[in-house]
This record gives structure tokens, C-alpha cells and sequence, in this order.
């Protein structure tokens, strides 16, 4: 009579290892929006920098975290492989 668990369980988490990898890949999306979005600042303080406007800080940047975060969603709500084989 042996009160610990046996080792031989398995260990049951809500997602599977394929799923984290994806959450992971997400998760440099997301970085690398916020990474595009950086700069445009200008010399000096009492100067304005129309650099801020550039196509790459108000569209593409935005667009590529959108899509970070979403990729994350279907990552989150992708079935396991293995779970589609039972």
C-alpha cells in the first residue's frame, strides 16, 4: 500500500505541446509589431519630426500585432494532433 501516485500517469494539460509552440510563435509576432512601431522621434525636443506618420509605424506595425494576436486565438483553439486521432 503505497499512498503516492503512481509514475506511470500521464499528465493532462489543457493544450499540447504543438499548441505552445504556436502560442510561442504568436508571441514573436506580437514583439515584432511593437518592434516595428519603435523610432520616429526627433533631434531635438523643440522640433517636430514627421517621421512618427511613416507608413511602417501607423499601418504595417498595427497590422502585424492584429495579426499576432489573432494567430494566437487559433493557436489557442487549434485540436492536438493526437486528440483528432480518438
Amino acid at each position: 500500500m503505497s499512498t503516492k501516485k503512481e509514475n506511470n500517469e500521464k499528465v493532462n494539460f489543457a493544450l499540447g505541446a504543438e499548441n505552445y509552440k504556436l502560442l510561442a510563435i504568436g508571441f514573436v509576432i506580437i514583439v515584432i509589431g511593437f518592434l516595428l512601431m519603435l523610432g520616429g522621434k526627433s533631434d531635438s525636443p523643440d522640433k517636430f519630426s514627421e517621421k512618427i506618420f511613416s507608413f511602417r509605424r501607423i499601418t504595417l506595425a498595427p497590422i502585424v500585432v492584429l495579426a499576432g494576436f489573432i494567430f494566437e486565438i487559433w493557436a489557442i483553439m487549434k485540436k492536438p494532433r493526437d486528440a483528432e486521432k480518438e
